[in-house]
């Protein structure tokens, strides 16, 4: 039975590429995703390493508010530099140094632009001298006060060089500089770990990283002989006393490197959760590809059947060809997946700014899920054919056809039962009924409905195959093609499911993100009364800024009616991290974003004053005149006394303080203007106006309202072009499914084409009949998922109408393409098996048994 199993596999080579070409792809995926995030984390485990090589212990004031990853930029509270003399009065203390080093250092190019940097800090420093790291290439140190030097990688990047004048944005507005000098570090590197750095007199970088004089970040010692970090760190720790974070580099190294891998943990998380879309799709191709073949090979089981091999053995066969080409798949996967991996990081390291990679390696994790998950999807599709083989009659071997489709009783019940848990888990999920498991319960409800509708595909594929058979049934070829596509339910069904699930996915999401464009864009339209919006796209953490006296130099401007400047950070207000905001001009709070008063009075504050959201206020159970404690990013606690209560929106923010607060702010500067014109107002006459203004502001520019909303929305266009990617390997593992079911169709039916041919039917009309049926099936899938993935996206719209996306967008213009797209892959997939089908020998094809 084994040898037989053997050589059936070996006989049909092209079956086994086909069916495991899927599995490759998926795997490829999951091993991609281990090799990459495994190289960038030893990467960043080097990098880190070498930056605080010559750190042995560092001392830090504890951030005034603690951030996570995802809320913002931790700003590192100052420390005085008096402290410089406690740490070099510890025992073992050596070479003691005031360092500053804040991300937030601009510098702005050759051709006017700012240098932006998608990951890796923007640094500005003091300069403290060469040392074993550190080298200067070019110039020399920085003396006076409008002097920098830069590093390498940014001079490059900027194109810039030595004598040059240059602007930099700080905390400051734009201030100029002449480049003195260029450094590298030692083994000929440009930068460490892709950052950019400017480096000032100490006095200049205080001023302008930390906003005042006297300051440090941190403070830097090395051990003097026979003391070890450790022993000085706790000697230190002593001389300081509490209130700072006394680490040995070390302990730094890896805190920064730990950080940066629970973001690469995260985006691991993403590419396995592709990889698993793509291994769904896989395993409809595999189901299906075993399915046939069992049908096929039903004379062939059925004859080791009567000469005495039991069920058993049968289901044996079925699956040690299942292990063979998982395996087989899994070798190939893996090693695909090593190459991508290794090319995805040199990509994030080229655009990281020349992030040093590490060694590529091939973490256990890659290699136990490549053959873990092509192992056991491989088998587990093709269980399913196997038992099926398994009761196929001895008697069958005496007759000419396959066994008879069962009816779809059981499969229509279980679809149903399948369909409803899904729907159940949506329920939960996105009711917000589910507690700390919401995610894993709408991706199980999204994972049950997908296979519940894919259950329920065969009984509505007859009808549907027929409707769409109908378009092409005005020639014989097309009324063949029509009958073929419609003749075997279950396998129409498993083949468009393939596809149905890469197009509902990609549909789903589209629906989601534009209704909440559309939503964003309508109530912008509705709320925002300022014809003209000052602000610019992040490229980094921080958000772009401009100076404020660009406000009060715009509001002299004839015609201009009202300015608002918006300053925000991250705050502890009563205990709690919140987003707080700053106005220049408290009044347009209602005049230009329409916010009501609930209570108390939102037309001004005073400096010891603040305004509440109507939902922050009932959230945290304050009131006119109650009293807040509010720590800001920089400076003491302060306490602010409730003035007005507005009704809450989603263009308002929850707390708003006094502009005077914004100097404590992580970011000094408003980071947007609001511009309302007097009545008759020219939006064309102020706008170029305001342009001048902005030109020592680069990295933001004034635009009309309807610009300003189209720029907001068109973020959202980013994720759904990377989803719609990552989604694409789906639809190809599906046209592969459409190519494999039509080969091993032709095969199936090599006779029948056979007869076809011998009356009357040309090669052409072969051809166009194969071509037909791949059509009909790949339209059937697009629509079947163009339908569902409207559904999963109008019910995820519908859910989150309490987070403001209250309009429901449906992107007619995709759809269509999407189904047009279908018809094209239908003819694309059908290449190959029409060829073939046409290329059938006739009087060979009627002999066929």
């Amino acid at each position: 039975m084994l040898r037989a199993t053997l050589k059936s596999l070996l006989a049909r080579k092209l079956r086994l590429l086909l069916s495991g070409l899927a599995v490759v792809l998926g795997v490829m995926f999951v091993s991609g995703a281990f090799v990459l995030t495994d190289t960038l984390g030893r990467s960043f485990d080097a990098v880190f390493a070498d930056a605080y090589a010559e750190v042995d212990v560092n001392v830090a004031a504890k951030p005034k508010v603690e951030l996570s990853e995802t809320e913002g930029e931790q700003v590192a509270a100052p420390v005085p530099a008096s402290l410089v003399e406690r740490v070099k009065a510890a025992p073992g203390a050596a070479d003691v140094q005031g360092v500053v080093a804040t991300d937030g250092a601009r510098l702005i190019g050759a051709n006017g632009k700012v240098v932006t940097s998608f990951g890796p800090p923007q640094l500005g420093e003091n300069w403290l001298g060469e040392s074993d790291l550190v080298k200067l290439r070019e110039g020399r140190e920085p003396r006076a006060d409008d002097e920098i030097v830069v590093n390498a990688a940014l001079a490059k990047a900027a194109n810039v060089k030595v004598g040059d004048r240059v602007g930099v944005l700080t905390l400051a507005p734009k201030k100029e500089f002449t480049l003195v000098g260029v450094f590298g570090y030692s083994g000929g590197r440009d930068s460490v770990g892709g950052a950019n750095e400017v480096a000032f007199t100490t006095p200049v970088a205080q001023q302008l990283m930390l906003g005042k004089p006297d300051v440090f970040s941190n403070i830097t010692a090395r051990a003097a002989d026979g003391t070890t970090p450790e022993a000085l760190r706790d000697e230190v720790s002593r001389a300081v006393g509490g209130g700072y974070d006394v680490k040995t580099g070390e302990q730094l190294a890896d805190d920064a490197s730990a950080g940066l891998k629970e973001g690469l943990s995260f985006f691991n998380k993403i590419l396995l959760g592709f990889a698993a879309v793509a291994l769904l799709v896989g395993t409809f191709l595999i189901l299906n590809t075993f399915s046939i073949i069992v049908a096929q090979r039903t004379r062939e089981l059925a004859l080791m059947r009567a000469i005495g091999a039991s069920g058993r053995q049968v289901i044996g066969s079925v699956v040690l060809e299942a292990v063979a080409v998982g395996l087989i798949a899994s070798v190939l996967g893996l090693a695909a997946g090593i190459g991508v991996g290794a090319l995805l990081a040199y990509l994030f390291g080229k655009l990281a700014g020349g992030l040093s990679l590490a060694g590529l390696g091939v973490p256990p994790a890659a290699v136990i899920g490549a053959f873990a998950v092509g192992l056991v999807i491989t088998v587990v599709a093709a269980l399913l054919p196997a038992l099926r083989a398994a009761r196929i009659p001895p008697i069958a071997a005496m007759q000419d056809v396959a066994t008879p489709d069962r009816p779809l009783t059981k499969v229509t019940v279980g679809g149903a039962v399948v369909t409803t848990i899904g729907a159940v888990l949506l329920f939960l999920g996105l009711s917000g009924n589910a507690g700390d498991n919401t995610l894993a319960t709408i991706l199980g409800g999204v994972l049950f409905a997908f296979i519940g509708v894919a259950l329920l595909t065969p009984v509505i594929s007859r009808p549907v195959v027929s409707l769409l058979g109908a378009i092409f049934s005005w020639s014989v070829p097309g009324k063949l093609g029509r009958l073929n596509s419609g003749r075997n339910p279950r396998r129409t069904a498993i083949t468009a499911a393939a596809l149905m699930v890469g197009i509902a996915l990609v549909t789903g999401v589209t629906v989601i993100l534009d209704s909440a464009k559309g939503s964003i864009s309508a109530l912008a339209e509705d709320t925002i009364k300022a014809e003209l919006v000052i602000s610019g796209s992040a490229s980094g953490p921080r958000p772009p800024s401009f100076d404020p006296a660009v406000l009060d130099k715009t509001a002299a401007i004839p015609g201009v009616q009202l300015v608002d400047g918006e300053y925000g950070d991250m705050a502890t207000v009563g205990g709690k991290r919140t987003w707080v905001a700053a106005s220049s001009n408290v009044a347009a709070l209602e005049r230009i974003f329409g916010a009501k008063a609930t209570a108390g009075d939102i037309s001004r504050l005073a400096p010891d004053q603040m305004l509440l959201s109507s939902d922050t206020a009932k959230d945290r159970n304050l009131s006119v005149g109650s009293t807040v404690p509010v720590q800001l990013s920089r400076g003491d606690a302060r306490t602010y006394t409730v003035s007005g209560i507005y009704e809450s929106s989603q263009l308002t923010n929850p707390v708003v303080l006094p502009p005077q607060a914004a100097a404590d702010f992580a970011i000094p500067q408003p980071i947007q203007g609001f511009v309302q014109l007097a009545p008759g107002t020219s939006v064309g006459a102020v706008q170029p106006q305001v342009e001048r203004l902005l030109a020592d502001s680069p990295e933001v520019s004034v635009a009309d309202r309807a610009a300003f909303i189209k720029q907001q929305t068109s973020q959202l266009d980013t994720p759904l072009r990377m989803i719609q990617i990552l989604l694409a390997l789906a639809i190809v593992i599906a046209v592969l499914g459409i190519i494999n079911t039509l080969a091993l169709s032709v095969l199936e039916r090599t006779r029948e084409l056979g007869l076809l041919r011998a009356i009357g039917l040309r090669r052409a009309q072969t051809m166009r009949m194969i071509t037909v049926e791949a059509v009909v099936i790949s339209i059937f899938g697009a629509l079947l998922g163009v339908v569902v993935g409207t559904g999963l996206g109008a019910a995820v719209v519908r859910a989150l109408k309490d987070e403001g996306i209250t309009d429901l967008v449906l992107p007619w213009g995709q759809m269509v393409t999407f189904l047009v797209l279908a018809a094209i892959i239908g003819v694309v997939a059908a290449v190959l098996p029409a060829i073939r089908a046409a290329r059938i020998n006739v009087l060979g094809a009627i002999a066929h048994d």
